[in-house]
C-alpha cells in the first residue's frame, strides 16, 4: 500500500499528463468509487428506480465521478491534502458518495461545478472526523452514543471515542492502543458505517408522525 507521499507523487504525475500514472490512478480509484456509489444508490432505491439494474447505475454514476475528478485540470483532486488526515482513495470515495447523493437529490449530473461550497466542504474534511457527526445536534449525539453502547464492544466504544469524539488520527490511535494501523483503519471504516446507519435510523424515527 502506498503512503501519502507516494500517493501525492502519483497524483502529480497523473495530473501532469503521464499516461502510466493516470492509468494507475484510475485503477486505484475505481473500486472505492464503485463501492461508495453503490452504497448511495442502494440506500435510495425505491419506486420506479428499483427496477433498474444497479450495476448499470453504478457504472453511469462512476463515470460522472471520474469526469468531476479530472475536470478543470483536476480541480477537485487538487483540493486533497494528506496533512488533513484523509488518504487519497478515501478522499475520492467521499467525493463519489457525496456526488451520487447530490445527483439523486437534485437530478443534476454535475453538482460539484454548480455548487462550489461542496468543494469547500471537502477541502475541510478529514478522515478522522465525519461531517454527519460534527453537524449532529447535542441531543442526537447523545442518542447516538446510547445506541453505540448497546451495539459496540468495549473496544469498539473506546475506538469510537478516540477516532470520532477526540478526533485523533488513526496513527495516534494505533500507538495508544498497541493495534496495527491496518486494524485501526478497518475499525474506523466499520464505526463510521455503524454511526451513519444509526443516525439515519434516528432521523427516520424523528420524521415519523406521532401517534395520537
Amino acid at each position: 500500500m502506498m503512503d501519502h507521499q507516494e500517493m501525492q507523487d502519483l497524483l502529480e504525475r497523473a495530473l501532469s499528463g503521464n499516461p502510466a500514472a493516470l492509468g494507475d490512478l484510475v485503477d486505484l480509484f475505481t473500486p472505492v468509487i464503485q463501492k461508495r456509489v453503490a452504497r448511495a444508490l442502494l440506500s435510495r432505491r425505491h419506486g420506479a428506480s428499483s427496477g433498474r439494474d444497479v450495476r448499470q447505475e453504478v457504472e453511469d454514476f462512476s463515470q460522472e465521478v471520474f469526469v468531476t475528478l479530472f475536470a478543470d485540470n483536476g480541480r477537485v483532486l487538487r483540493t486533497w491534502s494528506p496533512e488533513r488526515g484523509l488518504s487519497l482513495p478515501n478522499f475520492v470515495g467521499l467525493v463519489a458518495e457525496r456526488q451520487a447523493k447530490c445527483i439523486l437529490r437534485s437530478g443534476k449530473r454535475s453538482p460539484w461545478r454548480d455548487d462550489p461550497t461542496l468543494i469547500e466542504d471537502l477541502d475541510q474534511a478529514g478522515d478522522d472526523g465525519d461531517p454527519e457527526l460534527t453537524t449532529a445536534s447535542r441531543e442526537t449525539l447523545r442518542r447516538l452514543l446510547d445506541r453505540l453502547k448497546e451495539e459496540l464492544s468495549p473496544l469498539g466504544r473506546q475506538l469510537f471515542e478516540l477516532l470520532f469524539l477526540r478526533e485523533l488520527s488513526p496513527d495516534e490511535v494505533a500507538r495508544r492502543t498497541a493495534m496495527s494501523q491496518a486494524a485501526v483503519y478497518k475499525w474506523q471504516s466499520r464505526l463510521r458505517q455503524v454511526a451513519r446507519r444509526i443516525l439515519e435510523d434516528l432521523s427516520n424515527s424523528d420524521r415519523e408522525p406521532q401517534r395520537p
